[in-house]
């Protein structure tokens, strides 16, 4: 059920983080739906999640297989990495956190594994030689399995040029953060583009007002056909020429209620057949859950 822009562009795949959050009982949710099919009720109305308890500590195997086998063929989960390996004074330290988080698991999502999120601490300062090789740890690949990155800095040494030069060299992806406390800047530095939303508001019923969902098309749609959009902050404009890219869209973090009406917002906006699509996918988990008030 990924979105595409066109038969040219990258796939547009929306989301939010985790699938585990009381206030979404009776918004997102069904009030009689087990918690236990949680994850199976979201991936048939979202086309991604990304999964945050990896950051906090190591998943069991059995966990990711279960998550595998829950979801549609063509869902995707990113995954947060190990704050062990990114939390750290000395980065080019991070070699044994990063190599136990890569083994953990995570590729027994298969064709499923998204891309994988790196979070820095908002004190992290940047510093080129260490973040280099701190880059350099990162695998392409893992047993069979091509391996993507993406890196969320939140701190504001990271919006130059140099920061943005290294990401392009070793191929990383670099987080479009859309808040108001962490330095946020749309330059693309890899084959695909990771944006986190993080403004929703529990005032409106999709979390974000129609004209900036109606946006947010507009962004997505752009990043796709590996355009720049206008009106995103940058640093520079060298984005690395591109054909078409996949985009990875979540709301996450905010009002957080509203994660899901906001996704499911945008998701309607970019396929004139999602719900549709959804009414199809959704037989056999529960009744289309009603919109939040």
């Amino acid at each position: 059920m990924a979105a595409n822009a066109s038969t040219q562009a990258g796939a547009i795949r929306v989301g939010i983080g985790g699938w585990t959050y009381a206030p979404w009982r009776g918004t997102f949710y069904p009030e009689d739906l087990t918690q236990a099919r949680e994850l199976e009720f979201a991936s048939r109305r979202l086309t991604a999640i990304e999964i945050n308890s990896t950051y906090h500590g190591t998943q069991k195997r059995a966990s990711f297989i279960k998550w595998k086998e829950q979801t549609p063929d063509d869902f995707v989960f990113s995954v947060k990495a190990s704050r062990y390996a990114t939390n750290r004074r000395v980065l080019a330290e991070a070699g044994e956190s990063v190599e136990r988080f890569i083994d953990s698991g995570i590729t027994e999502l298969g064709v499923k594994l998204g891309p994988i999120v790196w979070q820095f601490a908002p004190s992290k300062v940047f510093d080129p030689e260490d973040f280099e090789a701190f880059l350099a740890l990162l695998p392409q690949e893992a047993d069979g399995i091509g391996l993507r990155h993406v890196v969320e800095v939140r701190h504001a040494s990271f919006a130059c040029p140099e920061f943005l030069a290294l990401a392009r060299r070793y191929k990383v992806a670099t987080v479009f953060t859309d808040a108001e406390k962490f330095p946020s800047f749309a330059d693309v530095t890899g084959d695909f583009v990771y944006a986190r939303l993080m403004r929703s508001n529990a005032k409106l019923k999709y979390g974000y007002a129609p004209k900036l969902l109606d946006a947010w098309v507009e962004h997505a749609q752009a990043w796709a056909r590996g355009e720049a959009p206008q009106g995103l902050p940058r640093v520079e404009d060298n984005d690395a020429p591109a054909s078409r890219r996949d985009v990875f869209v979540f709301f996450i973090n905010g009002d957080k209620e509203r994660a899901p009406a906001a996704a499911t917002a945008l998701l309607s906006r970019l396929d004139p057949d999602y719900e549709a699509r959804v009414r199809v996918s959704g037989r056999n988990t529960a009744s289309t859950p009603s919109s939040g008030k």
